[in-house]
């Protein structure tokens, strides 16, 4: 009977079998996504708006897990992955503190870029174009993947801006290609309500917070929005955000075990025919 177990066993070992077992997540992947618009260089938090987020952003990458991989992306007029996903932070770091004000607010170009990192060659870029044309099949029931919101809970986009777009795809229609996905966006809004005037090579601009914009955002994705009215505020915002990433089922190959146990029984097996019988089999 050992024998016939060791021999199901070994068999079984074969076929390679895996289960599903919940264990914190060695593959968790946050996007950073940073305004460094030219209303980002405004002083109503100190410094600047900017300065304060590289300055959160480094403290949020510094408290990671190792396991955890984290990517950059910029935007101003468009968007670009300038760190993509590694657990290097010194290139992650080095990438934060490159970033430099420039013109316009793309911030439905950065979702997508953003979704792009974690979901590469799925083609989201077609779906919903960065140079703000229409959206391509974007009520569900496409083509596209489709997940409940909220469900790929091993990635999420943190998007830290002023929320005034004023360039490339809708934020709204980025945020909803987001949930279909599953992915959460967390969204920072960097400035107070009342803003200033930003004067910028002769020309004055007031530049206030748009918080509608960015709570719709975060609503779509089942994410949150927060507000972070000075560099210490901000910093408490990414220490809340650092505690968002659950554990998630993961398939684990259990054909070792299997081999191993086949093993035991088998020896128990011939030690116990020896031991009765005086012959192993």
């Amino acid at each position: 009977l050992l024998l016939l177990l060791a021999l199901t066993a070994l068999l079984a070992a074969v076929a390679r079998p895996t289960v599903e077992i919940r264990i914190p997540s060695r593959e968790q992947t946050v996007v950073l996504a940073i305004d460094v618009s030219g209303s980002m260089r405004a002083t109503d938090i100190e410094p600047t708006r900017l300065a304060a987020a590289q300055a959160a952003a480094r403290a949020f990458v510094e408290r990671q897990p190792r396991h955890v991989r984290i990517g950059v992306v910029a935007f101003a007029s468009t968007a670009s992955l300038v760190q993509a996903p590694t657990d290097r932070r010194d290139e992650i770091l080095a990438a934060i503190d490159r970033l430099q004000p420039q013109y316009g607010t793309a911030i439905g170009s950065a979702i997508v870029v953003a979704l792009a990192t974690i979901f590469p060659n799925t083609g989201i870029e077609e779906i919903l174009p960065l140079d703000g044309a229409p959206p391509q099949g974007l009520e569900r029931g496409g083509s596209r993947p489709q997940a409940p919101s909220g469900a790929h809970d091993f990635a999420a986009i943190i998007l830290l801006t002023d929320g005034q777009s004023n360039a490339g795809p809708d934020p709204v229609d980025a945020a909803r290609i987001a949930a279909d996905f599953g992915v959460r966006v967390y969204t920072v809004g960097v400035g107070t309500v009342a803003g200033e005037v930003l004067q910028v090579e002769g020309w004055s601009m007031r530049v206030g917070l748009d918080e509608d914009s960015l709570r719709a955002i975060a609503d779509h994705t089942r994410g949150n929005y927060y507000q972070a009215q000075d560099a210490d505020e901000l910093m408490q915002i990414y220490r809340r955000l650092e505690t968002r990433f659950a554990v998630r089922a993961e398939l684990v190959e259990v054909t070792g075990a299997l081999t191993g146990a086949g093993a035991l029984l088998a020896l128990i097996s011939a030690f116990l025919s020896l031991l009765w019988f005086n012959r192993i089999l």
